[in-house]
């Protein structure tokens, strides 16, 4: 018995038919494309699979990362990368002196002490005005600078040493005092006690009577371990009043001045000890090297 292409009809009472099952047919056709399609899919997510691996397999041997930047190179276990750096010798260089501990501590401030290295210039400048210099002295006995209740306040607080100078201009004058002792307590105490009454230093065109009976315009004042004064006025003996300048003016400057010829003191001191670090740094590292 031969079955048509629809195949045999099953059921009571069927019989053959040489119609052909369009239905059949159209369900068996439609089966066969989804399986191609299945297929198809499957295959393209085989190859994209085999293609990823093919690229990870080329970045391993190549080493690089797939941005293209270089990755790092394996290292066998307990193996350190190597350390390229050059290495320098381990040279500290010390801070630079303080100035201020120059003309604070005796044991610092060694350098030569007269005249000439605390009032080395010819003249006196202070901004805008010159004084020319007309003499100086120096003495141990400090006492023998000083007059009035200063010598007693010199004596009593240790005085080492009192340095004088004057300088003159248009008809004024101003002589500069600067006492030195062993702690900055001891030159603040002379400060403070405020007896200031320098003896005056004539001389190079400045009378001898200068500042002697008659009114002058005095003060007193500290840095470090020294004690600074001034006493000024006029050469023809005229008083210093309240209402005059230029005594005044002389005076301030006198003070100014004073102060940074100390201060400058401790400058220079304080560079040469930084030379000497700067120096002894260099041998070091010309050791080390």
């Amino acid at each position: 018995m031969s079955y048509g292409q629809g195949g045999p009809f099953d059921g009571p009472g069927g019989s053959m038919s040489s119609t052909p099952d369009w239905d059949a047919l159209a369900d068996e056709s439609e089966a066969r494309a989804r399986r191609k399609r299945w297929i198809w899919i499957g295959g393209g997510a085989l190859a994209a699979l085999a293609v990823a691996g093919i690229v990870a397999a080329a970045v391993m041997a190549g080493g690089n990362s797939p941005g293209g930047g270089p990755t790092a190179a394996p290292t066998s276990s307990g193996q350190a990368a190597p350390d390229d750096k050059p290495s320098f010798p381990d040279v500290s260089v010390p801070p630079p002196p303080n100035p201020q501990d120059y003309i604070t501590d005796p044991k610092k401030d060694t350098a030569p002490l007269t005249p000439a290295t605390l009032f080395p210039q010819k003249s006196m400048i202070v901004g805008e005005h010159g004084y020319p210099r007309t003499n100086t002295a120096t003495t141990k006995d400090c006492t023998a600078g000083a007059q009035g209740a200063l010598v007693s306040s010199l004596a009593h607080n240790g005085c080492k040493q009192l340095l004088r100078a004057t300088y003159s201009k248009g008809g004024v004058a101003v002589t500069i005092g600067v006492a030195v002792f062993n702690s900055p307590a001891q030159a603040t105490k002379v400060m403070n006690e405020a007896r200031t009454n320098l003896m005056p230093l004539p001389g190079g065109g400045v009378p001898s009577d200068f500042c002697q009976g008659h009114k002058c315009r005095m003060a007193t004042n500290a840095t470090g371990r020294y004690a600074y004064f001034t006493i000024a006025g006029y050469l023809n003996g005229k008083d210093v009043v309240a209402s005059e300048t230029k005594a005044r003016q002389i005076a301030r400057d006198g003070g100014a001045y004073a102060f940074s010829q100390i201060n400058q003191r401790g400058k220079d001191q304080a560079a040469k000890a930084a030379e000497k670090q700067l120096e002894e740094a260099r041998k070091k590292a010309g050791q080390s090297s």
